[in-house]
């Protein structure tokens, strides 16, 4: 849906651009000149009414020079800074909620085109912890958000509901590390629930980012389901050149990284930063109002992403 509507946002600006410019450099002249033909063949001083008849533009060609800049603006701003998006799924809980809408900063990670989607500005690329909206590798119509675990060159190994990181390097440095286990400690149970499940929630000090994960210590790793890389084992992950791990902070209850690979570099959209308005959806079955009506707004959530 997002691509299309970008589509469709690029053509409409491309066509009221046009009229715009048809307007401005032909169409508003030979109206003046039309306007001033008639006052010359008339013997009296044509009448307010009469002048704004003759010097009005058509509708189509009003509407577009009136809505054009909006247009243009907005196509700017969706296109190469921030981008809103609603989060439809509890996969990144404690970190957002459903019903969380959140900003995507689209310039950290490079300037693209809006429809091919092709970089033409090198600007940044995802740190380790990134919170990133990427295009879901095996449908790239659907966006997907989760965390940035891993970088390009990176083994990972997410074992017995652990994580551990080796960075990437080469054989010629002599600072290459070994694997190092991400640290979890303990925060709460209870605030979270799956299915009637408590979760248990650790604060998660990943190597510069620290932020709050939830586990659920009553199922089993679903490790037989992993994505089957050659060479490594079935819980261990080597990112590729050109790619990036991510995982969801709800991590027994996540489609990421672990089930179908890595993200491309050119499917990312950008790094979530900011909670500008959530809205709670606790509505029970017997209520007369449809489901996307809010029951009320969690203004303690509007803020920064960790």
């Amino acid at each position: 849906m997002a691509v299309y509507f970008s589509i469709f946002l690029v053509v409409l600006t491309l066509i009221t651009g046009l009229v715009w410019l048809a307007d401005k450099f032909y169409l508003a002249p030979q109206r003046r000149l039309k306007l001033a033909d008639a006052q010359a063949q008339c013997k009296e001083t044509l009448s307010e009414e009469a002048q704004a008849k003759l010097a009005e533009p058509s509708g189509l060609v009003d509407t577009s020079v009136q809505i054009f800049p909006v247009i243009a603006f907005v196509l700017i701003l969706r296109s190469f800074l921030w981008e809103p998006f609603q989060i439809p799924s509890g996969s990144m809980m404690p970190t957002l909620l459903d019903g969380d809408f959140i900003l995507v900063n689209k310039f950290n990670y490079g300037l693209r085109d809006p429809v091919a989607r092709n970089k033409f500005v090198e600007i940044g690329l995802p740190e380790r912890g990134d919170v990133v909206v990427f295009k879901y590798p095996l449908d790239t119509k659907i966006d997907y958000i989760k965390r940035v675990i891993g970088l390009p060159g990176d083994r990972i190994i997410y074992r017995n509901k652990s994580l551990y990181i080796k960075p990437a390097c080469t054989d010629t440095h002599s600072d290459c590390q070994e694997f190092k286990q991400v640290e979890q400690t303990f925060v709460s149970n209870g605030d979270y629930s799956d299915g009637g499940i408590e979760l248990t929630r650790y604060s998660s000090a990943m190597p510069n980012k620290t932020h709050d994960i939830l586990v659920n210590n009553q199922i089993l790793p679903r490790t037989p389901h992993y994505y089957k890389q050659a060479g490594t084992q079935r819980d261990e992950f080597v990112v590729p050149q050109g790619h990036y791990f991510v995982m969801g902070d709800n991590r027994d209850n996540s489609l990421d990284g672990r089930f179908w690979g890595f993200v491309p570099e050119e499917n990312l959209v950008g790094e979530a930063v900011f909670i500008w308005m959530s809205f709670d959806f606790d509505r029970d079955e017997s209520s007369v109002l449809p489901h996307w009506v809010p029951t009320g707004v969690r203004f303690g959530r509007i803020g920064s992403i960790n």
